[in-house]
C-alpha cells in the first residue's frame, strides 16, 4: 500500500518570490536539505521535462544510515509539471540497493496566495516503504522551516 505524507507552512511573501526559491539551484541547495544534512546538485535542469540529481549528505552518520550510502541520499528527480507562481511537481527516485527505497515518489509543491502571504504545501505520494513516516514528517517540516528562514531572515 502506498503512503502519502504532507506538510504546509505560511510564508509571508508573494507567491512569485516563493516560486523562485522552489526553482533556483542556489536557493534549493540552501534551504531544501533538512536539519542535519547538506546538499548539492550534480546536474540541474529546472524546466518541465527537465531533471536534476541531488546529493544529500548527513552531517552525523551515527543516527541512521542513508538510502544510498551510510553518509548520503542520492535522488534522481524529474520535473513533471511547472506552473509559475503556483506549482512544482517532481518525480523522485532514490538511488539505493535496498528495495524498500525503490519506486517513484511524486512530490507536489503547491503555492496558494492568502491575504497574509503564500501557503506552501508539499504532498509526497507513493512514499517508499523504507522512508519512515516520522522521519519524513520531520524532514518535510524542517525543509519548510528552512524555506521560511531563507526567504524571511
Amino acid at each position: 500500500m502506498s503512503r502519502t505524507d504532507r506538510a504546509s507552512l505560511l510564508i509571508h511573501l508573494d507567491a512569485a518570490e516563493v516560486f523562485a526559491a522552489l526553482t533556483s539551484s542556489d536557493a534549493l541547495a540552501a534551504w531544501l536539505p533538512p536539519q542535519g544534512m547538506r546538499g548539492h546538485f550534480e546536474r540541474f535542469d529546472m524546466r518541465e521535462g527537465g531533471s536534476f540529481r541531488l546529493v544529500l549528505s548527513y552531517e552525523d552518520t551515527s543516527g541512521a544510515p542513508g538510502k544510498t550510502s551510510d553518509a548520503s541520499d542520492v535522488a534522481e528527480v524529474r520535473i513533471a509539471e511547472l506552473v509559475p507562481g503556483e506549482r512544482v511537481v517532481q518525480e523522485v527516485d532514490f538511488e539505493s540497493e535496498d528495495p524498500a527505497f525503490h519506486g517513484t515518489m511524486r512530490m507536489e509543491w503547491t503555492l496558494r496566495r492568502t491575504e497574509d502571504g503564500t501557503d506552501v504545501e508539499v504532498v509526497a505520494r507513493n512514499v517508499p516503504a523504507g522512508v519512515r513516516a516520522r522521519d519524513h514528517a520531520a524532514g518535510l517540516t524542517s525543509s519548510l522551516a528552512n524555506l521560511a528562514a531563507y526567504l524571511e531572515p
